[in-house]
């Protein structure tokens, strides 16, 4: 089985790639719904995230907003998150590829978006970035409800800057141009893979 590692800054494009793989009966893992997950009502990471961050947890799951403002702008508090997250998440991973080996699937892929910041280029037998011109990413997420030019300065300091995550790209999928643009890329890199 082949493994692909997709990812992409903030608002480049990653929801619109993998429909597009998806809706190819390709499984696909997503570690920012796995997080979600994981820190929802009953997951794993609930009681060590309420231990590490006291008043972070409320009726039984994270409060993700409660928990952004206590890593925020904090470097030893995210790191103590992630040491607590990423193995939780990696586990999830190893389960899911397991799953898709045992259905003889041909190829599998990871949408982590700190892809190359965790390292996770590795596992990966290819890596295809999403990517879009910065104007274009900024109008995306700023768009977004609740997002404010601070937090998506805040989040972008945190990921690999786009011009160095392509330069480490066997793949790359332009999204700037139109939906149909992205999809076109995405179908001919899954005719050569899948």
């Amino acid at each position: 089985m082949k493994i692909w590692g997709l990812t992409g800054g903030i608002g480049m494009g990653k929801s619109t790639a993998t429909g597009v793989i998806r809706r190819r009966n390709i499984p696909v893992f997503d570690a920012d719904a796995t997080v979600h997950a994981l820190q929802g009502r009953g997951g794993r990471a609930v009681a060590p995230i309420g231990l590490a961050f006291p008043g972070a947890i409320r009726d039984g799951a994270v409060d993700r907003e409660a928990l952004r403002r206590a890593v925020l702008g904090n470097p030893a508090a995210l790191r103590r998150l992630e040491r607590i997250v990423h193995p939780l998440v990696r586990a999830e991973e190893r389960r899911f590829l397991a799953a898709a080996r045992r259905r003889g699937r041909p190829l599998a892929v990871l949408d982590i978006p700190l892809l190359f910041e965790t390292r996770g280029e590795r596992r990966c037998d290819a890596v295809v970035v999403v990517t879009a011109p910065a104007p274009e990413q900024r109008k995306r997420v700023l768009a977004r409800p609740g997002m404010t030019p601070e937090r998506l300065n805040a989040i972008l300091k945190r990921q690999t800057p786009d011009p160095l995550r392509r330069a480490r790209a066997d793949h790359l999928v332009r999204s700037g141009l139109s939906r149909h643009n992205t999809r076109r890329q995405i179908l001919a890199l899954l005719e050569r893979y899948a």
